[in-house]
């Protein structure tokens, strides 16, 4: 009956049934939530010392209205019931250290490592909470920070070819001519070519089709700094599936440090200083390959979760039932 809502919809026609009355009595008297205990105080924090395992992953959720809940989650239960250690309304640090603080010191203390990102907020909580645990900022928000600012750099350009073609456009009524835009190689205006390049500048080169490498040519041709920007983010990437060796990958991120001084790009060097900042619990990646993957999973299926039920009336209901099936 976890999903009675669907249900009592689907019901409705062939069975000549009130769905919301079906609904309604299923929250009222069948589900058990009524009863439930943490029910006061459900929408602040909800903690369940059991699932506790010695691997686990912080992270951060929208439930409803862009309401932001830190969620723990154990790895070892792979998205399946026992999954959820917390659920904490907000990111404050010290609100979300007040509901861990109230699992046990003894069983805090077994947790051996922490999946997390680069959020202050995140290392001071699990710092706090989990005394005994290495701290390990998931490779995909290092990745994220230099393809990102390879877009920021694509999209500075777009934005200057559009001026260049609209004033082209004006000058062109001036003079009476129809304005004809130039038109590349590939059959792409500039502006066009710009657009189009955004989901090749995420891709590795060997996933390239065949249109994406003649563009990417073109587009590393005209504008050289996207090229030396792709590049710089493709390197970190190679640097996280290519090496296997913690004390290698020190070595190879401080080349990577050289190359980002020589390039001369502002928002490249933006994200030297942030991975200098966070420099060892980057590096902890490379004793196990820990990923932050299974939080990212399970925020998707939360997300899922959401949008059967069709949004969130009641938040304190939503987390009663989320936490009947992974809790």
């Amino acid at each position: 009956m976890d999903n009675c809502p669907i249900a009592a919809r689907s019901l409705e026609r062939p069975y000549h049934i009130d769905g919301d009355q079906l609904e309604r009595q299923y929250k009222d008297h069948l589900s058990g939530y009524r009863s439930w205990n943490p029910q006061e105080h459900a929408d602040q924090w909800l903690v369940f010392p059991e699932n506790v395992g010695d691997r686990l992953s912080i992270d951060e959720t929208s439930l409803s209205d862009g309401e932001l809940y830190t969620i723990v989650t154990n790895k070892a239960a792979h998205g399946k019931k026992g999954t959820i250690v917390a659920i904490i309304a907000g990111t404050e640090s010290g609100k979300v250290l007040d509901a861990l603080m109230k699992i046990p010191m003894t069983i805090r203390q077994k947790v051996m490592e922490v999946t997390l990102d680069m959020a202050g907020s995140m290392n001071r909580i699990s710092r706090r909470a989990f005394p005994n645990a290495v701290k390990v900022i998931d490779r995909f928000h290092v990745q994220k920070l230099a393809l990102d600012a390879v877009q920021e750099l694509r999209i500075k350009f777009r934005w200057d070819a559009m001026d260049r073609e609209n004033e082209q456009i004006r000058q062109a009524r001036l003079d009476g001519r129809e304005y004809m835009p130039e038109v590349l190689p590939n059959g792409d205006t500039l502006k066009q070519l710009l657009f189009r390049s955004r989901y090749l500048l995420y891709k590795s080169p060997e996933k390239w089709t065949e249109s994406q490498k003649v563009r990417a040519r073109l587009l590393f041709d005209i504008y050289p700094d996207i090229a030396n920007a792709y590049s710089l983010a493709h390197k970190l990437r190679l640097i996280y599936s290519k090496t296997k060796v913690k004390g290698v990958a020190y070595t190879k991120l401080a080349r990577w440090f050289n190359d980002v001084q020589k390039s001369g790009i502002d928002t490249f060097r933006t994200i030297e200083e942030t991975i200098y900042n966070h420099y060892e619990n980057i590096l902890n990646f490379f004793d196990n390959r820990s990923t932050n993957a299974s939080a990212e999973s399970f925020n998707a299926k939360i997300k899922a979760f959401r949008r059967q039920l069709r949004g969130i009336l009641d938040v304190k209901y939503f987390l009663f039932r989320l936490c009947n099936i992974y809790a």
